[in-house]
């Protein structure tokens, strides 16, 4: 029975351009579950965008000598192009600059406010002594007062995750020029997250299929709730809809507040888009399941704040008012599965723009491809754990997994046909070898679908790489180049490798979806096998004479499915081209020219 599934993939802020350690965390893997969502018959929302308000947009505008909305209009273009070439299926890929979402955080801001879970209180804000422009907490570092850890930010330790002030911090200077930050009051709205302790510890009760280092990571945190502002002194942002607050000239949402909602903001407006303004209700109601993707250092705002957010719009859970009332938006489901990884490093230190420790997405793509950084992240990525990127590693998985194993059994394989039938050809009197191997790869749906649902992309891909092995095995035993003086069994051994391609490459295209395409074709397919998305100029639907780049695409129209489909015999074949090229192993040592090894 096909089920609504919304994958609500983390927002890459808009300051620059994306590199691998980013899409690690919340690109690939949110389009590898989506991908074989759609393939086993399910109704999926994948929705994102560009998260343009705040502080970082505007520093990063006054180095480059914009305005904060000709930074925001560069770099979404420059991430919607690197996450199209990516191949990441989204419904939609919007931004936060959009009318529809400003209307979407001010509407659900007010449930919150009617239902009691907003305050208001004076605090200490940070400002930059040199500019007297506010700085945001997780622009300021310092040593964490807890654990001691020397580079924790304003908001939170990375250490030992508890939330923080900027105040708090010992020794603390701006991320942004190193000076001290001046601390002075002034008043805030604050969301009141200890209301929400007891529901959400009885709520992350039950989450007990969570990764286990996402679930302990936010139990350990339900102590030290304290509450949280959702309002900054900056003016680039959404304005907050209330008297004495909607026309102060420095008075904004605070960005995180606005960012979360944008899971809600991104299905509302896709939408609106379809032509049905009802249609996103079913993935945030019922029997509707919800998956967020991001990197560890996002789980305590999908985890406890977003969740936070829901209770306190829905009117339930929280020790306010729980006989409050949902708004305009009705009860909103919450998260069903916070999948979160682990950070990519590049010799052991976390990929940063600043430091110098990057790959961008865009120059990796333009040498080497969508699906080699695919399947990198998916076999040998941070699921679980911090991973260090090696070219030594990827050229590895490149040329011995792709190259050597899955594009050797597609290209002999149909080669062998085409040359000696011309077509998939007759399969007479299988023996045992025949129907062992395609009763392994017929059974891998199974087990590849079943590490899919729980978001084990290792696992998942190994198996479907275990049916590829055992389908090159099985070749190198039957011989079938020898069986010239034996047409039906050399076509019997032929058809039975065909059909394990074709399984294989099912079970590959949520890893590999620009390949799938050719090997479809390469078996003597037509049409649209695996869809990739589409990169659209459409006109804001609020505010007038506005345009913007979206990410969509008619994902229901394209053939993959996930089940073991008979080829057709007697289809014509082609001689392939190969499907992945092999790589110089003095890459290992040297890098490429734009991400060069330093030497040690």
């Amino acid at each position: 029975m096909s089920t609504p599934v919304l994958t609500a993939v983390a927002w890459p802020y808009a300051n620059g351009p994306r590199h691998i350690g980013h899409v690690s965390g919340f690109g690939v893997p949110s389009d590898v579950f989506s991908r074989y969502q759609r393939m086993a018959g399910n109704r999926v929302l994948m929705i994102s965008g560009t998260d343009e308000h705040g502080t970082p947009i505007q520093v990063q505008a006054d180095k480059e000598g914009m305005t904060p909305r000709q930074a925001a209009d560069k770099y979404n273009l420059q991430i919607a192009t690197d996450l199209q070439g990516l191949g990441l299926s989204y419904d939609l890929f919007t931004r936060t600059t959009t009318g529809n979402h400003h209307r979407v955080v001010q509407d659900l801001f007010l449930g919150l406010y009617r239902n009691g879970y907003v305050v208001a209180k004076t605090q200490l804000g940070a400002v930059s002594p040199s500019t007297g422009r506010t700085l945001p907490d997780r622009y300021i570092e310092g040593t964490c007062p807890i654990c001691g850890y020397d580079g924790a930010r304003g908001d939170q330790c990375d250490n030992c995750g508890n939330q923080l002030d900027p105040a708090d911090l010992i020794n603390p200077v701006s991320r942004i020029n190193g000076e001290k930050p001046e601390f002075i009051e002034t008043e805030h709205l604050f969301l009141d997250l200890p209301a929400f302790t007891e529901a959400l510890g009885g709520w992350l009760s039950t989450r007990t299929q969570w990764r286990p280092n996402v679930l302990k990571f936010s139990q350990n945190l339900l102590d030290d709730l304290r509450p949280r502002a959702i309002t900054r002194d900056l003016d680039w942002g959404v304005r907050v809809p209330l008297d004495g607050w909607r026309d102060a000239p420095m008075k904004r949402f605070y960005v995180w507040f606005d960012a979360v909602i944008g899971y809600l903001s991104a299905s509302v407006e896709w939408a609106r888009r379809t032509g049905d303004p009802d249609a996103w209700r079913e993935y945030w109601s019922g029997d509707a399941r919800s998956y967020y993707f991001m990197g560890k250092d996002n789980i305590v705002f999908h985890s406890l704040i977003w969740p936070s957010l829901l209770l306190g719009y829905n009117g339930a859970g929280g020790s306010v008012s729980p006989g409050g009332q949902p708004g305009a938006f009705g009860t909103l489901n919450l998260p069903t599965e916070v999948v979160s990884s682990e950070f990519l490093t590049m010799s052991g230190s976390k990929f940063s723009t600043s430091r110098g420790t990057v790959i961008y997405v865009h120059e990796f793509l333009e040498e080497f491809g969508a699906d080699a950084l695919r399947y990198f992240i998916s076999t040998a990525g941070p699921e679980t754990q911090d991973v260090d990127f090696t070219w030594e590693e990827f050229i590895r998985r490149t040329n011995f997994e792709l190259a050597n194993e899955w594009g050797n059994l597609v290209n002999r394989s149909i080669s062998m046909a085409h040359k000696n039938v011309g077509a998939v050809p007759r399969p007479t009197a299988p023996q045992q070898a025949d129907a062992e191997l395609t009763a392994l790869s017929a059974a891998a749906f199974d087990t590849v679908g079943a590490h899919l649902e729980r978001s084990r992309f290792k696992q998942a891909s190994s198996e479907a790489m275990r049916v590829v092995t055992a389908a090159n095995r099985y070749l190198s035993e039957q011989e079938p180049w020898k069986l010239g003086d034996d047409p039906s069994r050399r076509d019997t051994v032929l058809h039975t490798a065909l059909q394990v391609v074709s399984d294989a490459n099912a079970l590959l295209t949520p890893f590999l979806p620009h390949s799938a395409q050719q090997v479809h074709e390469a078996l003597g397919g037509s049409g649209v096998w695996a869809t990739q998305p589409e990169l659209r100029e459409v006109e804001d639907l609020d505010t007038p004479d506005s345009s913007y780049p979206i990410l969509t695409g008619d994902y229901g129209a394209e053939q993959a499915r996930w089940e073991s489909a008979p080829i057709e015999v007697g289809r014509p074949l082609a001689k392939p081209r190969p499907l992945f090229a092999k790589l110089d192993p003095k890459l290992a040592e040297t890098g490429p020219s734009w991400a060069p090894i330093a030497p040690e």
